[in-house]
């Protein structure tokens, strides 16, 4: 029962703060909404504080592992757009975290959540500048990691689908290069029949018109295989092909 009460804490605070500004609501108020005691919360959480601390650390730790990873690529084009993506896809399925520290920065009243935001963030530049950068090089890169999270909390009532394909175009054109194209995992022979999938699971089998749109710009700009294409709006190839004719090549 503790466990619940701890996780409906965060869950309910995550949506006020969200909602109302981090400074707006009181431990009180959260109390309440939930149907516990002040008293119930702050055996938790010691103060409002403690709640964002908990409330950010997942981000955090999955955006420092995005880094740690794409530091161990050998490509520098392949280092930048892998802490791209990354750092993107973590923001999107933290959109609701994010517009809380657009609103009043509270995710980094934290001392110590300040740091480890600090110490990603010039991390995360240093990938993307690439090596031996100069001022312009470094300055973009600082354009580009902000472009990575306020997009998100500013246009988060848009399809996530669409939104990172809009805002990896926007960083494509900050760096002036595109991301590089990984090769497609090599078909299986033909003798081999199909795996069987289970009904209602797997990926989704129709596009909105928004993705369709969207499909057709990345081909039509050259951005990556159909398989890559598919793999970013979250179809499977065959689902692609039934809403889009490629192109010959």
């Amino acid at each position: 029962m503790a466990d619940n009460s701890r996780a409906r804490i965060l869950e309910t605070s995550l949506e006020m703060f969200a909602l109302r500004g981090y400074s707006r609501v009181s431990v009180r108020e959260i109390a309440e909404q939930i149907g516990l005691t002040k008293t119930a919360v702050l055996y938790h959480f010691p103060s409002k504080g403690d709640i964002v601390a908990a409330l950010v650390d997942p981000l955090l730790t999955e955006s420092e592992a995005v880094v740690e990873s794409a530091a161990t690529l050998a490509d520098p084009a392949g280092r930048c757009w892998a802490a791209v993506e990354g750092l993107l896809d973590v923001a999107l399925s933290h959109s609701m975290l994010l517009r809380i520290q657009m609103q009043d920065q509270a995710l980094a009243a934290d001392p110590a959540a300040f740091a480890r935001m600090r110490d990603l963030a010039l991390a995360a530049q240093e990938l993307i500048a690439g090596p031996d950068a100069d001022l312009t090089d470094r300055v973009r890169a600082a354009q580009v990691y902000a472009a990575l999270s306020d997009p998100v909390t500013i246009f988060a009532d848009q399809p996530a689908a669409q939104l990172r394909v809009a805002i990896l175009d926007g960083i494509a054109r900050l760096l002036g290069h595109r991301r590089p194209v990984r090769r497609p995992r090599p078909a299986p022979p033909r003798s081999t029949p199909p795996e069987p999938r289970t009904p209602g699971r797997g990926r989704p089998g129709v596009m909105t018109a928004e993705m369709v749109d969207a499909a057709r710009r990345m081909r039509d700009a050259g951005e990556g295989t159909v398989d890559e294409i598919a793999a970013r709006l979250g179809v499977s190839r065959a689902t692609l092909y039934r809403h889009l004719t490629p192109r010959s090549q």
